[in-house]
């Protein structure tokens, strides 16, 4: 379909994150899914963000199987038919919509293949909304530099997730946002928890009252050692000083203030 994403997009070369078992590989405009197809969802995407050439776009796309692959391999539409679930854009649909307006229409378009969706729980609060416009923060502060921003996102995909429909509905996910900083890479990470809103018991879904999703800003190699993925260079170039957080522990985000840049 395309080329997916550059690893030398930056001027220091980041591959994508690799995981231990079979993933496929789906090259979408200037984005990659890898997809776990035992899970049926994504183990890690890679998207490459132009921040100087955003186009600012009417949403336009609807969600479609990718046909590359089998639909027993892929999250479709009967997982979220009839229920509290949002298909979560894992690659958010502006991150590639970059460029010559004709290519980021056809970028933003793909972000709706069901490979870069997963189910997270409806609704939203102040945590999720955070979440959703972390990219945004993070571009921001990388103006002074290049503009250029590789931001990797997944859910973490737990033997403790629940089954739901066939799947197994993920509890948290991640995202790693890297650029070029006045001494090299530079990364943050970051994990969404919706654990709180999810209960699939009996095969149903039925998601907690009070609950809420949290947001928390964590040291890279964390998310290493959740996900079982090789991150490569980017825990050594993570801007979350070990004397940010005590060890083990996780900083939760309420605003924009609290990440540590």
């Amino acid at each position: 379909m395309a080329d997916g994403y550059d690893p030398g997009f930056l001027t220091t070369s980041l591959p994508l994150p690799r995981p231990a078992d079979i993933t496929r590989t789906l090259d979408y405009p200037r984005f990659t899914v890898l997809l776990d197809p035992s899970r049926r969802l994504a183990a890690a995407t890679g998207v490459n963000i132009e921040g100087s050439t955003l186009r600012d776009l009417p949403r336009a796309g609807e969600w479609r199987l990718d046909p590359r692959i089998g639909d027993d391999e892929q999250t479709g539409p009967a997982v979220y038919a009839r229920n509290d679930l949002d298909r979560g854009h894992l690659v958010r649909r502006r991150d590639p919509g970059w460029g010559a307006v004709d290519d980021a229409r056809a970028a933003m378009e793909a972000t709706f293949f069901y490979p870069n969706a997963a189910p997270q729980a409806a609704g939203f609060n102040q945590s999720k909304e955070l979440w959703l416009g972390l990219e945004d923060h993070v571009l921001a502060y990388a103006e002074a530099t290049d503009q250029r921003i590789s931001v990797f996102t997944a859910p973490v995909l737990g033997p403790e997730d629940p089954p739901y429909r066939g799947v197994r509905i993920p509890l948290r996910f991640w995202k790693i946002a890297a650029w070029q900083g006045a001494e090299g890479l530079a990364t943050a990470g970051f994990l969404l928890d919706q654990s709180e809103l999810i209960d699939t018991r009996d095969d149903l879904l039925a998601p907690a009252p009070l609950g809420a999703f949290r947001t928390f800003q964590v040291p890279v190699a964390e998310i290493a050692r959740l996900t079982g993925l090789d991150l490569g260079r980017m825990p050594a170039g993570d801007v979350l000083s070990e004397s940010a957080v005590r060890a083990g522990e996780w900083q939760m985000l309420s605003s924009v203030d609290d990440i540590v840049l």
